[in-house]
């Protein structure tokens, strides 16, 4: 267990700094916590290649309570339009992180004797695709307003050109396709620190 605490601390502070991050526009489409929640499936696949699917696991559970954790402090903050975090939001975000999480877990365990590169960067992709959809379909869609009918999603579902420049989407889809694409750039990107990680922690254990 003792091996495992730095996967479980990292996550853990990548789940808070995500969620505080989240509060903090980025340009038009983006927020601040979009740049290092993906980081989250480079933790996971760094404890699945060197401890196994059983510690990956271990450590997505501690992400998840620490997430829900967030998410109820967040409910209970009363801002400017009302509560930080709604209980769509919660729900989306937690339904989303375990299912994505879990599933890289599973990806990559069965993709682990190839190339060193494709189990992470095809369970990310994956995992990545599946927590924005469920996340922002969740969380914004007006067909899923029965959820928490308190909650006002009329400005998530305002029909605007698609990132500003494509046909005519509502809001929340704008926002879903740039967040999916920052998290598949950075599963490039985190392949890089994916090898070097992996490479110490191995050489330190041999």
């Amino acid at each position: 267990m003792t091996r495992h605490l730095p996967g479980i601390l990292a996550m853990a502070a990548i789940v808070v700094a995500s969620n505080i991050l989240v509060q903090y526009l980025f340009g038009q489409w983006l927020t601040w916590g979009a740049f290092t929640y993906p980081f989250a499936f480079l933790v996971t696949d760094v404890m699945n290649r060197v401890y196994g699917v059983q510690a990956a696991r271990r450590v997505v559970l501690v992400g998840f309570v620490v997430g829900l954790v967030c998410s109820l402090i967040g409910t209970q903050i009363i801002g400017e339009f009302g509560p930080l975090v709604t209980w769509r939001i919660a729900l989306g975000s937690g339904l989303a992180f375990l299912t994505a999480q879990m599933l890289d877990v599973t990806i990559f365990d069965r993709l682990r004797g190839g190339t060193w590169w494709r189990a992470p960067l095809a369970s990310t992709l994956v995992g990545s695709s599946i927590d924005t959809i469920l996340f922002f379909t969740i969380a914004f869609s007006a067909s899923l307003a029965f959820i928490e009918p308190a909650n006002d999603v009329s400005w998530a579902n305002y029909a605007l050109p698609l990132l500003g420049y494509g046909p005519v989407a509502p809001l929340w889809v704008s926002l879903a396709i740039a967040d999916w694409s920052v998290k598949l750039s950075l599963a490039i990107v985190a392949l890089v620190p994916f090898r070097i990680i992996v490479r110490k922690l191995v050489a330190e254990i041999a």
